[in-house]
């Protein structure tokens, strides 16, 4: 199933499941993400699709495709490299990225598959961990890299955490929908021109590694978001560097999940 979750024209956020002959019309779904969700019966107008997920954490992983360590020239890591991005970060679908007024000279974009954890996971085996997911979602590991890089002597946490920067969505594809999640395709457009196209099967790290290495004595809460990394072509490696500008409008788009669009503004210095 492909859950999205929405605020009705009332004002009610819901989850649902999209009408395919009616996109602006969702199946209302009843119950808890994590138990049991079971359909209604009845349906309701979409005014704005959120988030599909609210997370506790989100654990985001470095330089984890093989082709994006190369083009960075830091090469390939030996185990997952780890940071973590703030939940305030989170934004849905056509919801604006604000460069911010700390600095919004380096804004990059890095398209990635999330996965969503589903029950609470620690200390799993590589070939438990495909059964502690929920489910994908399209993501954009929104980066300022003046922060990452020069401002803040290579720690990570703050350039990558700045209000905004972490749109998911445009659904939460359960994990029966993709049954492999090291086969998709993994694509961003800014203003219509591809910039980043590649596979999960460059990843350094598959997923279900990635989970067995993560929960290693920590404790991966119900929800919890893991960005999986980028592919090749981010901007601040391109010759010139392209950042994103206002104005720009970047998708982010995976197999069996979907598309994820978002437009870049300016956040107010008030």
């Amino acid at each position: 199933m492909k859950i999205v979750r929405f605020l009705t024209e009332e004002g009610n956020i819901c989850l649902g499941s999209i009408k395919t002959d009616r996109p602006e019309e969702a199946w209302i779904l009843r119950g808890d993400l994590f138990s049991k969700l079971e359909m209604t019966g009845q349906t309701a107008r979409v005014g704005r699709l959120l988030s599909p997920i609210d997370p506790p954490n989100i654990l985001a992983v470095g330089l984890n495709y093989s082709r994006h360590a190369e083009e960075t020239k830091i090469g390939r890591p030996d185990i997952p490299v780890l940071f973590l991005k703030a939940t305030t970060a989170v934004i849905g679908p056509d919801e604006m990225i604000l460069l911010p007024s700390a600095g919004p000279d380096r804004v990059d974009y890095e398209a990635e598959l999330a996965v969503v954890i589903g029950r609470r996971a620690k200390n799993v085996s590589r070939k438990e961990a495909l059964g502690c997911i929920l489910g994908y979602t399209c993501a954009n590991d929104v980066s300022a890299r003046d922060w990452q890089i020069e401002k803040q002597k290579k720690q990570w946490a703050r350039g990558k955490s700045f209000d905004t920067f972490c749109p998911l969505g445009p659904c939460l594809a359960t994990r029966d929908e993709i049954p492999d999640p090291n086969i998709l395709r993994v694509r961003a457009i800014l203003n219509g021109q591809v910039m980043q196209d590649s596979n999960t099967s460059d990843m350094i790290f598959d997923v279900p590694s990635l989970i067995s290495d993560l929960s290693r004595s920590f404790s991966l809460l119900p929800g919890t978001v893991i960005l999986t990394g980028t592919p090749e072509g981010v901007g601040f490696t391109r010759n010139p560097p392209v950042f994103l500008r206002e104005g720009d409008a970047i998708t982010i788009e995976i197999d069996g999940i979907g598309s994820l669009t978002n437009v870049v503004g300016r956040e107010s210095d008030e």
